[in-house]
């Protein structure tokens, strides 16, 4: 970070805008939205909290699967192979 931190760690308005925007372009392209001042922060963070808990829960759902699959394979199969050689890496 830059060097215009007090020595007590506050954090520049600067420095929250430069955040924000890296945040912002993290984002999918249709979360994207530009604005200005508190009220599109604000909104950008609830966006933000909201694309982590649908990873989340695509996360979840392909372990799911996942567990599904594996169930249903021969654990000696290439294919269990594969899945568990994916998973290591």
């Amino acid at each position: 970070m830059s060097s215009r931190r007090s020595s007590r760690g506050n954090i520049s308005d600067e420095e929250i805008n430069e955040l924000i925007s890296k945040l912002q372009a993290l984002l999918p392209a249709s979360s994207r939205r530009r604005g200005s001042g508190q009220a599109s922060t604000t909104k950008l963070l609830k966006e933000t909290c909201s694309y982590i808990k649908s990873l989340h829960r695509e996360v979840d759902d392909l372990s799911d699967r996942l567990s599904d699959l594996m169930s249903t394979m021969d654990h000696n199969s290439p294919g269990a192979e594969i899945i568990r050689s994916i998973l290591r890496s």
